[in-house]
């Protein structure tokens, strides 16, 4: 049997930093929409804007780091990211038991976990892609697409648990300290990190790092944060995939807050029947990143994107279908697992061609510009979603984001859009017009 393909050390820690985070995350699963229910007592509606404000907030917020963050040595920027999302959740334990929280501070929460996160995304992507061989980045995000989903197949049931026994806010102090272990494992990787160049200004010294680029050419221009999107939008390939990519996710995660009330206050599930029901079916996330390297290399990445792209966008619908107890229960596993298997497939490979497509001196603003643009789209479904539930219901909402999502299919690329990586082009993009 052919033992696990090694990535190197430096690979190792920041997968495990990844790692402690992501559990933390997954002990902390649905923690702000479950405390705006069971301690502030939120309705749909408020529940929903609590999922809307954040991830909209936070990306408006994000936008001008995406080219400070371009130019800027990238494990300084994950650590600094990782301590404030510290900050920002054990904030949270700390009101509760002074009696102060409040809804307005679960948004500013979010706000700024939806920003932190954006920032560390696009900088621990740049990073991957200078840490590991071409060849070596499927498998790399295969992992991270693994750990992610194992990490919430673990935790919600055992957050769930631990709400029971210990109060609301006790996955939220997990969900911190993930943040802060990560924080640790990303300076553990060590060595010396190239402070990166715009293109085009030679070899320079660094002398501008602490202001401006990392050149000392002067600030980076402000038409620099659209360079993401012009990236992705002249892409065929990525415009078609990000185009895909933002509707579902956003009617996916749309159906998070109305199925929390409908589950929790609706038909009454128990905060354990809750986190089992989105965390059984996770461990499907664990087959589909396993394989998709595999399945890559016998059917090709169109088929792949093809396939699971559609398959993953035709379940949703049952949603709207769950009744109470155990019967309801089978259906939002089997929902969801449907769904994450093929999202599992579809991901990693997706994050590979994205890397693979993208020159390096324009990672981190690609990356933060699909970010921003998926939260965006999240943030807007989440609130028209919040506003038909409480107009309609809970049932109505979910049918019609599962009506909805039949479509994305139609926006998948064709063969010829996503055929072998192009050589990425080296014409410098912060030249001024």
């Amino acid at each position: 049997m052919r033992g696990r393909k090694r990535l190197g050390r430096r690979f190792g820690w920041l997968w495990a930093a990844y790692a402690v985070s992501a559990y933390g995350s997954g002990l902390g699963f649905g923690a702000l929409p479950m405390i705006a229910v069971l301690v502030l007592h939120a309705g749909p509606a408020e529940v929903s804007a609590l999922s809307a404000v954040g991830p909209a907030v936070g990306a408006l917020v994000a936008l001008p780091l995406a080219p400070w963050v371009e130019f800027r040595r990238k494990r300084p920027v994950m650590i600094a990211t990782d301590l404030t999302r510290f900050a920002a959740m054990a904030s949270i334990p700390a009101a509760y038991a002074l009696g102060w929280l409040g809804f307005v501070q679960l948004l500013v929460v979010s706000i700024v976990v939806a920003a932190a996160k954006i920032a560390f995304g696009a900088a621990s992507g740049a990073y991957l892609k200078a840490l590991v061989r071409p060849e070596d980045l499927l498998v790399a995000n295969a992992r991270f697409e693994s750990t992610n989903w194992s990490s919430i197949a673990v935790g919600p049931p055992l957050g769930g648990a631990a709400i029971g026994v210990f109060g609301p806010v006790t996955t939220v102090v997990a969900d911190a300290l993930g943040y802060l272990l990560s924080a640790l494992g990303i300076t553990a990787i060590g060595g010396r990190e190239e402070a990166p160049r715009p293109p085009g200004t030679g070899t320079g010294s660094d002398t501008g790092s602490g202001s401006g680029t990392a050149t000392g050419t002067g600030p980076v221009r402000a038409g620099g944060v659209l360079d993401g999107w012009r990236h992705i939008l002249g892409d065929p390939g990525l415009r078609a995939l990000y185009l895909n990519n933002v509707l579902v996710s956003g009617l996916i995660m749309a159906t998070e807050p109305v199925l929390a009330v409908l589950l929790l206050r609706r038909l009454d599930f128990a905060p354990w029947q809750y986190g089992l029901a989105f965390a059984a079916p996770c461990l499907g996330g664990l087959v589909g990143s396993r394989l998709a390297p595999r399945v890559v290399a016998r059917y090709g990445r169109h088929r792949v994107f093809r396939t699971a792209g559609t398959l993953r966008a035709v379940w949703l619908i049952g949603l709207a279908f769950v009744r109470p107890g155990v019967v309801g229960l089978v259906t939002v596993i089997a929902v969801e697992l449907a769904i994450i298997v093929n999202m599992s497939l579809y991901t990693p490979v997706l994050a590979t061609y994205r890397l693979e497509h993208t020159p390096k001196h324009l990672v981190a603003r690609t990356l933060a510009a699909w970010s921003i643009g998926q939260q965006a789209a999240i943030a807007v479904l989440t609130a028209l979603g919040g506003l038909l539930a409480g107009a309609t219901g809970p049932r109505t909402t979910l049918a019609v984001a599962g009506l909805a999502i039949l479509a994305t299919p139609l926006l998948l690329p064709r063969r010829d859009q996503v055929a072998q990586p192009d050589p990425v082009p080296s014409v410098p993009a912060d030249n001024p017009a």
